[in-house]
């Protein structure tokens, strides 16, 4: 083997070598984590920790008909696809913020000069460098958009824990509801026979008989109605905690819990202000800007292109150092860069207006469903401490009366009434205070329930709502 032949020999293995220990150096480079990719990696594993270990769902919760509200909460939460989806997304753009803080890939590049032989084999090792302070920009955007998944994943587990308590007191509206008209149904065959047992005495008409089963029949129909959507209820339920269609239905709770709230609206709003997962977002979103609007500015400054390359051929071997081949970008379109700066501009005020106006948006609902709460719990008591008491004295009274023929059937029946639209009051306020309740929760925590939602949980009837009249202000005509 003669001198040249070596020298290829020795480069070829030079070359062999070089591509090898670039392979090596790629396959294990790693960057260095910035503090708000450390904090929100620490984020992810204590949260996966309880929500998806070793990133799987944990075993569910047991749910039986005596399982407490906040075993049918922890249910919806770990089985809720919503909720999931939030969770993924927010690792999803973790992730994004190691992509975002580094440099971009390296090349392995090859020239080769050919006359009537190789005069010249080069290979090398080539990459882009933006200017300093880019990759850290871009780091902090990803972290703040991040943050916002973060939120916007706590926004979908109390989105869930809401749907949950919806239908769980929309159940005990009905369960409530059916057991005052099985109650009022024995009351009135109570006062059929009566009207019977006066009617054979000669005392009265059998149109009192008649009466009586006419407003029995009308209940009677009113509670298979009742019955008949109970399934629906359920099917709501089930939807509310994360069951597929084929999987079996949830335990109809054998119990309902009621909650209280001792915070005034003041204490409320400030709870609210500085633990609402909406406004924690939209304020990484205006974080999410200003580093947007930082990395913009940064639009202006070059980038730089470096490499390394050896001419194996030459003997001995030549080196190309840094520079040589080299490049760096040249930003001159500046309208383009302005327009970048605009846009960034534009994006940061446009989060802090949307910021100020759900800041006035939060007041004026934690406004709204304190004084609701208010309401339900004064007519609660009203209702629990003389109406009721009242409307049932009243009965016995008519009853008595009715006995001794100082009064017709009509007013009886009345007095029945009566009795039956104070006791569907006080379901329908309970339900709507437990409403209101969970409500103030979702603000608290998460983000302003629509106006829908309210009127929607506890049926058509809202007798506290939108500022009309409780209904035992109604005449009671209309209410069989």
């Amino acid at each position: 083997m003669n001198a040249r032949d070596k020298h290829l020999v020795q480069g070829g293995c030079v070359w062999t070598g070089l591509l090898a220990c670039g392979a090596l150096i790629l396959g294990g480079c790693k960057g260095v984590p910035t503090a708000g990719e450390k904090a929100a990696r620490q984020q992810v594993q204590t949260v996966a920790a309880g929500y998806r270990p070793n990133d799987r769902k944990p075993l569910l919760p047991v749910l039986t008909p005596d399982s407490s509200l906040s075993n049918f909460l922890a249910f919806a939460m770990l089985n809720q696809p919503q909720v999931e989806q939030g969770y993924y997304d927010w690792l999803a753009s973790v992730e994004r913020i190691t992509q975002a803080r580094s440099l971009p890939d390296p090349q392995l590049g090859f020239q080769m000069d050919i006359q009537n032989i190789v005069t010249s084999l080069m290979p090398g090792l080539m990459g882009n460098i933006p200017w300093p302070g880019k990759l850290r920009a871009g780091a902090r955007v990803a972290s703040a958009e991040s943050q916002s998944k973060y939120f916007a994943f706590q926004s979908a587990v109390l989105t869930s824990a809401f749907d949950v308590k919806r239908a769980y007191y929309r159940l005990y509206y009905l369960t409530e509801k059916i057991r005052v008209d099985r109650e009022t149904s024995r009351l009135l065959s109570d006062l059929e026979g009566i009207a019977r047992a006066q009617n054979a005495a000669g005392k009265v008409t059998l149109q009192d008989v008649l009466r009586a089963q006419i407003e029995q029949d009308s209940l009677n129909t009113e509670i298979v109605n009742l019955e008949d959507s109970r399934p629906a209820l359920l099917a709501q339920f089930k939807a509310a905690l994360g069951l597929g269609v084929g999987e079996p239905a949830p335990p109809m709770p054998g119990r309902f819990e009621s909650t209280s709230l001792s915070l005034s609206a003041d204490q409320v709003f400030e709870t609210a202000l500085d633990r609402n997962t909406q406004l924690r977002a939209m304020a990484a979103d205006v974080r999410a800007a200003e580093a947007s609007l930082l990395l913009a500015r940064k639009a202006r400054l070059p980038d730089f292109g470096l490499g390394f390359m050896a001419d194996v051929q030459a003997n001995p071997t030549l080196y190309r150092l840094p520079g040589n081949p080299g490049t760096v970008s040249l930003p001159i379109w500046r309208d383009k860069i302005a327009a970048q700066l605009a846009e960034a501009q534009a994006a940061k005020r446009s989060a802090l207006a949307r910021l100020s106006a759900e800041q006035i948006a939060l007041a004026v609902d934690v406004a709204e469903r304190t004084y609701l709460y208010r309401e339900a719990t004064r007519n609660l008591a009203l209702l629990d401490d003389r109406l009721l008491p009242k409307a049932r004295q009243s009965l016995e009274v008519a009853r008595a009366g009715y006995l001794s023929g100082q009064i017709d059937f009509f007013n009886l029946i009345d007095a029945e009434r009566t009795l039956l639209g104070f006791e569907w009051d006080k379901v329908e306020v309970a339900t709507q205070r437990e409403v209101v309740l969970a409500e103030l929760s979702l603000i608290v925590q998460g983000m302003p329930p629509s106006a829908v939602t309210m009127g929607a949980a506890v049926g058509s009837k809202t007798p506290m709502s939108g500022g009309g009249q409780p209904s035992w202000k109604r005449t009671s005509r209309g209410r069989m």
